[in-house]
């Protein structure tokens, strides 16, 4: 008769072979499905033409600030009436209303109006630095194939890819199956109201939404561990915001005889214990199927990763931990510091201090639970309030013929790409739809490399000339199914 032990290692060595064995076929297993082949029709573009336009819009200086009073309303109603000169059959066509300051909405009837698609954008800026870009920011400069300017890519190039877009099928006689709005906000890039009254507007008529098209996810490379291919990530859902404000209050005096603690000591240890103490790990919808679509055409060693995350989802978070960036804030809501203030003199200890912290809240979580969550991590004597807060957007389908719309329009405008769902990491104007459509999809319509993604909100925004013709492209094959 064998001895006890024998028999407990003959089972642990069973118990490791089936693991093992169960890994392998779930990773052999882990294949992306077949897809059908998007219908791939030419699709013509007046490309001089849209270049034109963009120029025009650029030459706007649309800068939003969360001070009023710095905006200049007259570039804001020069881009107004500008629309109607470089879109006219649009506008022949489209009944027009501007439902607030900042709300400009377009009618394209259809068919049916039992049910309506809404393509957005937004006419507004950041401030730019001038002295820090190459060429000025609002003279819409065309040199060596690139079309230079504020808004190129964040978000008047998606406005005018859609515009055009309209254009060009109006003009040929096409007439859309449903209702198209056309819904465009200038406040988005200071969470105004430009959007949330044209959602007010569709509630009050009681216009049915059946898809919603806004800015999100690109055609991007090398985003994803083991994917060589391009992507075309559309955005299905988005992170809440939230900023926190840090405050302690000490005893100020001259920096010759510091006390063994300052305030900025105090606050600079709750700074690390929040950094200390990281949010869990949540695989939201949105980030569970873009590690199933993606996954499945990485190489085997992720494969097996993302096809046994019950196993290694552990791995996986300490990965995305020790890196940080995009994959970590997939994985969690995340907590970066991004201002301080202190003493006004370099030899004053302050009698206060606080710090800033921006968060990006995942889906199932709440600003408040975010807020307990930090609040848990501070030290004693640290005051922690909310400045401003959102709620994670709604999550949207990828089961029916409006998520097949969209990835059709994608897959045969960018021949060759991968389709996935993706959660956006930032807050744009198409949360407040879902208080209205269960579709709502977040893609810029454009192809940008890591570089172009830098510009936006950065220097030297600007956009190839090619981009400008695809982005029209692709809206007029998405509108020709709507």
């Amino acid at each position: 008769m064998m001895p006890w032990y024998v028999w407990l290692f003959i089972a642990i060595a069973a118990i490791v072979v089936a693991l093992v064995a169960v890994v392998l076929v779930r990773t052999l297993r882990f294949r992306p499905a077949k897809e059908k082949a998007a219908e791939a029709l030419p699709e013509t573009v007046d490309a001089r033409r849209a270049t034109e336009t963009l120029r025009e819009l650029v030459r706007c200086k649309t800068v939003s600030y969360t001070d009023p009073e710095k905006e200049d309303d007259a570039e804001f109603i020069k881009l107004e009436k500008r629309l109607p000169k470089l879109f006219p059959a649009v506008f022949a066509a489209c009944p027009f209303q501007k439902l607030g300051k900042r709300s400009l909405l377009l009618r394209w009837k259809g068919r049916d109006s039992s049910k309506a698609r809404v393509m957005m954008a937004h006419f507004d800026v950041v401030p730019v630095e001038e002295e820090l870009w190459s060429k000025p920011a609002f003279e819409g400069i065309v040199e060596d194939g690139v079309l230079w300017g504020r808004g190129t890519l964040d978000t008047k190039g998606t406005l005018n890819g859609a515009l055009c877009a309209a254009e060009e099928l109006i003009k040929a006689g096409f007439v859309p199956e449903n209702d198209v709005y056309f819904a465009f906000s200038g406040n988005e890039e200071t969470n105004g109201d430009g959007a949330p009254t044209i959602v007010n507007y569709f509630k009050q008529n009681g216009i049915a939404i059946a898809m919603v098209c806004d800015e999100g996810g690109a055609v991007v490379e090398n985003v994803f561990p083991g994917v060589k291919q391009s992507c075309a990530l559309i955005g299905i859902a988005e992170k809440g915001i939230m900023n926190l404000q840090l405050s302690v209050k000490g005893k100020g005096g001259h920096a010759s005889a510091p006390p063994p603690k300052t305030a900025v000591n105090a606050l600079s240890e709750a700074c690390v214990a929040v950094q200390k103490r990281p949010f869990p790990r949540r695989i939201s919808k949105a980030a569970s199927e873009l590690f199933d679509t993606l996954g499945r055409r990485s190489t085997f060693a992720y494969r097996m990763i993302f096809a046994n995350l019950w196993l290694f989802g552990g791995l996986l978070d300490l990965i995305c931990k020790q890196s940080g960036g995009e994959l970590n804030a997939l994985m969690r809501t995340t907590a970066a510091f991004t201002q301080m203030s202190a003493s006004k003199g370099p030899n004053v200890i302050p009698p206060s201090a606080s710090m800033v912290a921006n968060l990006r809240i995942m889906s199932g979580e709440t600003t408040k639970s975010a807020a307990e969550h930090v609040r848990a991590a501070l030290p004693e004597g640290v005051e922690l309030s909310v400045l401003y807060g959102m709620d994670p957007s709604a999550v949207s389908r990828t089961d029916g013929e409006e998520w097949e719309r969209m990835r059709r329009a994608v897959s045969a405008t960018w021949q060759g790409v991968l389709v996935s769902p993706y959660l956006m990491l930032a807050c744009s104007d198409s949360r407040h739809y879902g208080e209205v459509c269960d579709c709502v999809y977040r893609f810029c319509a454009m192809a940008l490399s890591k570089e172009e993604r830098g510009m936006i909100h950065g220097n030297d925004e600007r956009i190839p000339l090619e981009t400008i013709a695809k982005t029209v492209e692709f809206y007029k094959r998405l509108l020709r199914t709507c």
